[in-house]
């Protein structure tokens, strides 16, 4: 438990012992804050704190609110109250001492004996936002100014930029704080209503005030400001006081706010204990408890000394060994304090005078008066030993503050960076370049010339998934009577492969070719094959091509559609109004696309439906030799093929002078299974390029080579229609309220931070 040594003079003020200041700036690093040149890289350390006096030295009292070491902490403290009316806090974690405790602790007891000044507190009165106390030395008279500091809104989010307000004139008479710290509050709980509007209001007129519009609680802030050439230099935030007959709900909310401000690392933790009560029923010293495990940022003040009577022998001495640092240790140890109550309040007695009191009683009263260490009790001790642990801490967390400012700086440029510039140029050239872009852009990506390649890359793996489609439509003959028996004749080379046949596709053999035959005879001469059945066996195969077709356009369209919003996001996501605009003018031209092109591919399946037709007749004569001959092969030796069947070392092309030396009962059906066979072949090979081409073509070559001409006429037309055209455009070229508010955020964000990047460099200059 640190110990610190104190004088009592004309202004006390108590001070830790000389230890080396803590050196910010090791390996000789300096901080990127401290860019200007004058300035160092570490903090200059505080001047030795004065040695303490003798008891036994009659020498003159010293006056140690004038040493250099006062005023170094007076400007410590000034640095960080000013970063914390600047709004500091919501961003960094500034050094600070809070103040919590139950609703029966005595906390505002405490408040008003370290303070000066009466506080709120008659029956049914509840604090319900934090009050930041700041008492200075420096004046020469006493005064008092309250300001409203407005760090969040209405639902507890952090504002971009936090406000002060001053709250009334100066007050110069302590009397009358009671009334304007009511008023500041009623003024903070309702944000809404003009804080102008509470400066004249009564007590019982304040009581009044309709609570269902009213804030239950607020994280913002009631600041008040007390010169007092008395006080020795604090600075210090009262909790609202953790309450348990009440709601839960703000049961909930006045703890929520008590551990968000104690969990933070900078925070000195100020717990009020009453003595009447067992340690361990205390919610806050729980609270400090789970916040600081270590204890090396947490203060007992232990309160109502008075009322543990001659008999309760046994408490008293527990309650010294926790002063005296034997139970329930902390690092900075316990003071206890003796406060007015209601009665001597009553007596509206000095300061002095309370303090003398409490003086007296623990002078007199053991085991108080037999303790070890005298400057664990009192206002006057407990007051000059955490403002000299404040400054020394403030000038401990310095040079981690400036690196905090320094890393959150650079988050933020880094964040404002990643943001499409502010919008500078005239509107209309915005939009129209916009416009241009997105449609040389488009053009691009259909020619393949883009470096995004995708439109290109998935119509190319569709088509090739087309392809396959319309190769399982091949007609699956096979030359037996009995074609289920035997596997499928699909290919003409072995290691050509055919893939998954269409579920359309029927197996025929000899038989059901030959009745194909036979319904397709009409005036023929004997010996004569009816065309028709060629044909009909045709039409098997290319009504089936239809469906894959549709599948392939649905999907070049779904392509298609993913692309136009890829790069209308791109061009105009910033522009929504822009971006709505230019998806309903291109709407129907992309809707007349995809007709044309799904037209045109109907159109591309219906000349394969008749005439059956090719001029590549050699391909067609090639492949009919090599089917007949296959066919042949199969039926002569239906279990082996052509090793099988004695000949060795042939090749396809051996296979048309390969002929049976007796003629076939099925030579005619055969012969239909050749021809149409290689005509499939044909015709595949024909459509799998046509259908392809004819959707390119129609639909995104035709769509690219007019969307800039159509898209720039429709808006004009839709300008025109609006009257102003200079109003309409600009309404065009507004940002996006979304990135627009971002940016905003991020600009007040970086404004703030250099200002309180400014105050530190300033302060090391």
């Amino acid at each position: 438990m640190n110990t610190f040594r104190f004088n009592k003079s004309k202004t006390t003020t108590l001070v830790p012992s000389p230890e080396p200041p803590a050196d910010p700036g090791a390996n000789g690093e300096t901080s990127s804050l401290t860019s200007n040149p004058r300035s160092s890289p570490d903090p200059p350390s505080s001047p030795d704190p004065p040695s303490s006096l003798d008891p036994d030295d009659k020498s003159e009292d010293v006056d140690l609110s004038s040493t250099e070491y006062a005023r170094r902490g007076r400007e410590l403290m000034r640095l960080i109250n000013n970063l914390r009316s600047m709004g500091a806090d919501t961003m960094i974690d500034l050094p600070s001492i809070v103040v919590i405790g139950g609703q029966s602790a005595g906390k505002s007891s405490l408040v008003e004996a370290v303070s000066g000044v009466n506080v709120p507190r008659d029956s049914g009165t509840c604090t319900r936002c934090p009050m930041e106390c700041t008492m200075s030395s420096s004046a020469k008279t006493w005064s008092c100014t309250i300001k409203l500091r407005f760090d969040y809104d209405s639902s507890g989010r952090a504002l971009v930029r936090s406000k002060e307000v001053a709250f009334g004139a100066a007050i110069t008479n302590r009397d009358d704080v009671d009334i304007w710290l009511r008023r500041a509050q009623a003024a903070i709980l309702n944000p809404h209503t003009p804080s102008e509007n509470f400066h004249k209001k009564t007590v019982t007129e304040l009581r009044t005030i309709n609570s269902t519009s009213s804030l239950k609680f607020s994280r913002n802030v009631v600041a008040v400001a007390i010169e007092d050439p008395d006080a020795i230099d604090l600075s210090f935030v009262d909790l609202p006081g953790l309450i348990q007959n009440e709601e839960q709900e703000i049961i909930d909310l006045v703890q929520e706010l008590t551990v968000k401000a104690i969990s933070r690392p900078n925070t000195i933790i100020l717990t009020t204990i009453p003595m009447s009560d067992d340690m361990q029923n205390q919610q806050s010293v729980r609270l400090a408890r789970e916040a600081d495990p270590s204890g090396e940022r947490t203060i007992g003040v232990l309160t109502k000394p008075d009322t543990l009577g001659q008999g309760a022998v046994s408490a008293r001495k527990m309650w010294l060994d926790v002063i005296e640092g034997r139970e329930h240790t902390l690092e900075h140890g316990y003071y206890c304090v003796r406060l007015p109550d209601d009665a001597q309040r009553a007596q509206r007695l000095s300061r002095i005078a309370f303090q003398k009191l409490a003086g007296e009683y623990f002078d007199k009263t053991p085991p108080w008066s037999e303790a070890t260490d005298r400057g664990r009790f009192g206002i006057p001790a407990f007051v000059s030993d955490i403002s000299a642990l404040l400054v020394k801490h403030i000038e401990k967390s310095l040079p981690k503050l400036k690196q905090d400012v320094d890393r959150l700086l650079a988050s933020c440029l880094e964040d404002l960076s990643a943001l499409p510039a502010p919008l500078s140029s005239d509107p209309q050239i915005e939009v129209l370049g916009k416009i241009n872009d997105f449609c040389a852009a488009f053009k691009s990506v259909v020619d393949g010339t883009s470096s995004d390649k995708k439109l290109a890359q998935r119509n190319r793996a569709l088509y090739a998934t087309f392809k396959r489609d319309i190769r399982g439509t091949a007609p699956d003959f096979r030359p037996f009577e009995n074609p289920e028996n035997y596997t499928p004749f699909d290919t003409l080379e072995p290691d050509e492969t055919l893939g998954d046949r269409d579920p359309g596709v029927q197996t025929m053999g000899l038989s059901e070719v030959r009745q194909t035959i036979k319904d397709s005879i009409a005036w023929e001469l004997p010996n004569n094959l009816p065309y028709e059945a060629k044909t009909r066996l045709i039409s098997q195969f290319t009504t089936l091509w239809t469906a894959p077709a549709e599948r392939c356009l649905t999907a070049v369209n779904e392509v298609l559609d993913d692309v136009i919003q890829g790069l209308m996001e791109t061009h105009f996501g910033r522009f929504k109004v822009l971006q709505e605009l230019v998806s309903d003018l291109i709407s129907p031209d992309v809707d007349e696309a995809k007709s044309r092109a799904r037209g045109a591919m109907k159109e591309t399946l219906e000349l394969e439906v008749r005439p059956n037709y090719t001029q590549n007749t050699h391909y067609l004569q090639s492949l009919r030799e090599k089917w007949l001959s296959k066919y042949r092969l199969g039926r002569k030796n239906p279990n082996h093929y052509l090793s099988q069947a004695g000949y060795q070392g042939l090749t396809a092309d051996d296979l048309p002078r390969l002929r049976p030396q007796n003629p076939d009962a099925f030579e005619d059906e055969l012969i239909v299974m050749a021809d149409v066979r290689a005509y499939f072949h044909v015709a595949y090979k024909r459509v799998i390029d046509h259908i392809p081409l004819k959707i390119e073509h129609s639909l995104h070559q035709a769509l690219a080579g007019k969307l800039s001409v159509t898209l720039l006429q429709s808006l004009i037309i839709d300008t025109t229609a609006r009257g102003d055209f200079a109003e309409r455009m600009a309404e065009l070229a507004s940002e996006d309220p979304v990135v627009a508010l971002k940016r905003d955020h991020l600009q007040a964000r970086r404004a703030r931070l250099h200002e309180y990047r400014r105050k530190l460099v300033n302060f090391f200059a």
